[in-house]
Formats: structure tokens, C-alpha cells, sequence
């Protein structure tokens, strides 16, 4: 007999059996996480990087577009051509990650949306209009970034976002063809612990949450 199963049956079976994180969990991924500049001597795992990416791509995205695409630095001379792009304060902290991530995204990606999304095939609408792609491509890949890190911490791995670098020089090292462009980077690794500075305040405790986080 065919599988009578429905996607919502899917949903309600992992309901009935998790119905959210518990708070050691919450801490883990949010409250208690730090951004590292200091790194174990530990290296991370292909497996782990494997695992990481299995895992983040099941964040949500805009038609199911998923431009978002992860190059991985692992070796000291990968790492080396990203110093020319960086800050000058960003430079000790990537030359020291055990890896760091490009989070870029595919400028093309609608090629791929009649298999993403085949309710509906709205490739033209971004292949006619280079902006429109170009602005969906770099918000969803900032999505993916975002679940990236997420997961990331998830997995038990320490993560530093970074975004001061010239982005032009990233693109001109790494994706020279041109069809991806950077976004932001991250680094990776287990974090050490020694010489973190207390946890920063957040802007949502320094305002009125009332005139930003609102039922209309």
C-alpha cells in the first residue's frame, strides 16, 4: 500500500515529541553564547563542517531560493588571501580561527528554482530583473548566515561574525567569475575563554520595547 503519511503528520509526531528547547538549550544557542577572538587549539572536524551544513540548510528561505553559499577556509594559506580584504582589527582574529566561513551568495540562483520551488516557476521574474535578484539573493543569504551561525552554535561550536572587510576584494580573490559575491564572514572553531569581556547590553534593554516590539 502506498504511504498514507502527509506532511503534516510529519509535524505532528515531532510535536508529540518535542515541543521546544529547554532552557539549557536556550542558553547554549542565545543567552549565555559569546561572539571568540581567542580559539582552543582545537581543530574542527570535516565531519563537523559536513554535519554543520546538513543542518542550517533547512532554514527558511524566500520561494525556497537558498542563494546563500558557504566557502570554508581551513588552511593557514586559504586564510592568508582573505587578510588583503580585512580591517586591520579583523585580521588577528581571522588569521586565528581554525576556519572561517565565506557566507556569499549565487547572483544565478533562480536557475535553480524550478526544482526549489515547483509550485510555481518564477525564474523569469529575477533572470529580467538583475536588481531584484540581486537584492532577494543578498537578504536570503543573510538568512542562511544567520541560521548558519545558529546551528553552528548548535553543534557545540563557538562562532565571531565578521563584516569589516572590502567585500570587492573577497569577491576578486575568491569568486573572480563573478557569479558569487560575499556577504559577511565567520569564524569557527571551539572558543577559549580566557580574557572575554562581560557580555554586552542589547539595544532592546536600553530602549522602550513598547515602540518596537508591539502588537498593532
Amino acid at each position: 500500500m502506498p504511504d498514507s503519511n502527509t506532511p503534516g503528520d510529519s509535524i505532528k509526531t515531532l510535536r508529540a515529541r518535542i515541543q521546544r528547547l529547554d532552557s539549557a538549550g536556550l542558553d547554549l544557542m542565545f543567552r549565555e553564547a559569546r561572539s571568540f577572538k581567542k580559539w582552543q587549539d582545537r581543530s574542527v572536524e570535516p565531519t563537523v563542517l559536513q554535519e554543520l551544513y546538513e543542518l542550517m540548510k533547512f532554514g527558511p528561505t524566500s520561494q525556497n531560493s537558498n542563494p546563500g553559499r558557504i566557502f570554508f577556509l581551513c588552511s593557514e594559506e586559504a586564510k592568508e588571501r582573505a587578510v588583503p580584504a580585512l580591517h586591520e582589527g579583523n585580521v588577528p582574529k581571522v588569521k586565528a580561527a581554525p576556519v572561517v566561513a565565506i557566507i556569499a551568495y549565487d547572483t544565478e540562483f533562480y536557475e535553480y528554482l524550478p526544482r526549489l520551488f515547483p509550485a510555481k516557476d518564477t525564474s523569469g521574474m529575477y533572470r529580467s530583473n538583475p536588481d531584484k535578484a540581486e537584492s532577494t539573493a543578498f537578504r536570503n543569504s543573510s538568512l542562511q548566515g544567520a541560521y548558519f551561525m545558529l546551528a553552528a552554535r548548535a553543534l557545540g561550536l563557538d562562532v565571531n561574525g565578521i563584516s569589516g572587510f572590502h567585500n570587492e576584494k573577497i569577491d576578486v580573490e575568491f569568486f573572480a567569475e563573478g557569479r558569487c559575491k560575499s556577504n559577511f564572514l565567520c569564524c569557527l572553531g571551539y572558543g577559549d575563554t580566557d580574557g572575554l569581556h562581560p557580555k554586552g547590553v542589547r539595544a532592546w534593554t536600553l530602549m522602550k520595547p513598547a515602540r518596537y516590539c508591539r502588537n498593532f
